[in-house]
């Protein structure tokens, strides 16, 4: 099945291991022998040991790969984990062993040492158990990956074929609604995360085309149109995408928009009047230019109408501020205060009408420092 895992069957029961403890959780001490007295320690078989479950949580595909408590059922995490537990057992052993030593203990410690030795062959035992269950385990997987086989391809192919996200989410929830393992619920749920990421791409590139209808070409019909099944077709994008947003922004552009304006086009060339337009600004004919371009936003060349608009209004503002500069200049060479502060006054009115023409020009910071320095040299 491709990259998809095989499902796994859920455990229903964890083999129990009850090393022998003293009070205090270290492991129990071999009594001390007495001199001249060999101690030999006792030793279990496999079948008279804790006995162990016939079911477990399948183990990971490589042996190097930590993994993590697993939830048998009953709400409750596994109670050992063989990768932490089992070196941290031994580690105990040793230095329990190199404890007894240092206390002057030897013969104790080498009795312990010896019990835990003898543990060897009951591992060899306790690996074959392991892979008699694995074996039944992976038997089990792979019935039940035959049983899933065919909603894992089709979850596949809608994601290579970039299927819409709600598509690929309704078939990954059948596919986990059937309890197919811990395996196979994450690999459903990460295929639904691949299916909404490309859907959300195919869907911002879908939005700038029906934004560009409006504010470029003056297609507010079109627009409209396709806003409102875009809408439709992605509604599970709403918060990341603010659909409702751009129809709003559609809606009121359209209104604003003269429709005559828009007949008008329809029987001349805009091409043609945008390069008035740009004689016109060139000619310091600013206001021709502007009621010019406003008409122009109705055409298809909105897009290029709208640039030229800003031109505009770089070059009234600039014009402007020249004549603030050039009023300033003959402010400061007044010795009259009165006459000085007129001056002043007639230094702020042109940043005032490069504000009023044109609030969003791209000077507007400048021009608003501007005009708080000539208002502080007024209050002086």
């Amino acid at each position: 099945m491709g990259n998809a895992p095989s499902p796994e069957t859920n455990p229903s029961g964890e083999p129990s291991a009850n090393a022998e403890r003293d009070s205090s959780g270290q492991p129990a001490v071999a009594p001390e022998s007495e001199p001249g007295t060999s101690t030999q320690p006792t030793v279990q078989s496999a079948d008279s040991a804790t006995d162990t479950a016939e079911t477990t949580t399948s183990a990971p595909s490589k042996v190097s790969e930590a993994v993590p408590m697993t939830d048998i059922g009953n709400g409750q995490p596994a109670p050992v984990d063989p990768y932490t537990a089992f070196p941290t057992l031994v580690d105990g052993v040793f230095a329990h062993a190199n404890a007894l030593y240092k206390a002057g203990l030897a013969d104790s410690a080498v009795a312990y040492l010896q019990r835990f030795r003898v543990i060897k062959p009951l591992w060899a035992q306790w690996e074959a158990k392991t892979d008699s269950m694995i074996l039944a385990f992976d038997k089990t997987r792979a019935e039940k990956a035959k049983q899933y086989e065919p909603l894992v391809l089709e979850i596949q192919n809608m994601n290579r074929a970039r299927a819409a996200y709600s598509m690929v989410a309704q078939t990954a929830d059948s596919l986990i609604s059937l309890e197919p393992g811990d395996a196979l619920t994450k690999w459903a749920t990460e295929q639904k995360q691949v299916a909404y990421k490309n859907t959300l791409a195919k869907a911002k590139k879908e939005y700038a085309e029906i934004k560009s209808l409006a504010d470029d070409k003056a297609q507010f019909a079109e627009a409209q149109k396709k806003v409102t099944e875009f809408q439709m077709r992605y509604r599970d994008f709403e918060v990341e995408l603010h659909i409702q947003a751009l129809v709003d922004h559609i809606r009121e552009a359209a209104q604003a928009t003269d429709a005559a304006a828009v007949k008008y086009w329809e029987s001349h060339d805009p091409a043609a009047a945008l390069a008035k337009a740009d004689e016109f600004i060139k000619a310091g004919k600013y206001k021709d230019a502007k009621d010019l371009l406003n008409k122009l936003k109705a055409s298809k060349l909105r897009k290029e109408a709208n640039a030229k608009y800003r031109e505009l209004a770089d070059a009234y503002c600039n014009t402007q501020r020249k004549e603030t500069s050039n009023l300033f200049a003959k402010a400061q060479k007044q010795k009259d205060p009165e006459k000085k502060r007129e001056l002043l006054k007639q230094a702020i009115a042109p940043l005032d009408k490069c504000m009023s023409e044109y609030p969003d020009n791209s000077q507007k910071k400048t021009v608003v420092e501007n005009r708080q320095f000539l208002e502080k040299e007024l209050q002086k």
